[in-house]
C-alpha cells in the first residue's frame, strides 16, 4: 500500500482515520492486542475502559522480560473489571477474560484453546505479536479484531496483514500518542487499517463493535 494514501489520514486535525463502514452483524470471537515499549500505560487506559459485560475474550502480547512473573496480570487486575490472567498451555478460552502471553513463551490461538510455544524468538521477541495475530487469523478469520499499540519495532505488522487478509479488523494506536511510534507506523504503512485511534478511544470502539456484532 502506497504511503501517499496515508499521509492525509495522519495529517487530519482530529487525528482519526476516515471511518469506513464495518459489518455490524458479525459476531467477533476474539480480540488480540500487541504492544511493547510504552504499552503498560496504554493498556491501563484500554482495560480500565472496558465494561464488565464485555463478553469477547482478549489475548495480549506485551513484550516482557523472560524473568517476568505473574505480577503483570496482577498489576492489570487493579484496572480491569474483567478477569486478567496469564494464559496456560491447552487452556480453554473463556468469554470476558483477558489473557496475557506469559514471559518467554509464544502465545498461539486455535479455535477455543490457547497453546504455548518455546520456538525461537520472532523479531527478537518471545512472546511475539506476529505469532499471536497470525494464529488468531488462522483460527477465527474475519471474526478477529487486532489492536496494535506503541512499540519500538515492527512486530505485529506481519500479523496485522494476516488478519486483514482473512477479513478481520485492525485498529492502530495513533502514532502521535505512542511512546514509541515505530510499531504503529509500520502497520499504517503496510495495512489498510480500519481505525487509527487515541488510547482513550480504543475501549469504547471495542465495546461498541462487539456489542453490535452480538445483537441478533
Amino acid at each position: 500500500m502506497s504511503s501517499r494514501w496515508w499521509l492525509p489520514v495522519l495529517d487530519r486535525p482530529d487525528g482519526v482515520a476516515p471511518k469506513r463502514p464495518l459489518q455490524s452483524h458479525r459476531r467477533y470471537e476474539i480480540v488480540v492486542i500487541g504492544c511493547s515499549l510504552g504499552g503498560m500505560n496504554v493498556l491501563e487506559t484500554i482495560l480500565s475502559g472496558l465494561p464488565a459485560e464485555f463478553a469477547v475474550p482478549i489475548a495480549i502480547v506485551q513484550h516482557r522480560h523472560r524473568a517476568s512473573s505473574e505480577t503483570l496480570p496482577a498489576h492489570f487486575r487493579r484496572y480491569s473489571k474483567l478477569p486478567v490472567v496469564d494464559a496456560v498451555d491447552k487452556q480453554w478460552i473463556r468469554d470476558g477474560t483477558i489473557y496475557f502471553a506469559p514471559a518467554n513463551y509464544h502465545l498461539l490461538v486455535s479455535r477455543g484453546e490457547f497453546s504455548l510455544s518455546v520456538d525461537a524468538a520472532v523479531r527478537y521477541s518471545r512472546p511475539s505479536i506476529d505469532v499471536l495475530f497470525e494464529s488468531a487469523a488462522d483460527a477465527y478469520g474475519a471474526a478477529t479484531i487486532g489492536v496494535v499499540l506503541t512499540g519500538a519495532n515492527d512486530d505485529g505488522c506481519r500479523g496485522a496483514t494476516a488478519i486483514k487478509k482473512r477479513g478481520g479488523v485492525i485498529v492502530v494506536q495513533h502514532p502521535e500518542t505512542a511512546e514509541a511510534r515505530e510499531m504503529p507506523d509500520s502497520v499504517v504503512r503496510s495495512v489498510r487499517v480500519d481505525r487509527i485511534l487515541r488510547p482513550e478511544e480504543i475501549a469504547p470502539f471495542l465495546a461498541e463493535r462487539c456489542q453490535l456484532a452480538s445483537r441478533p
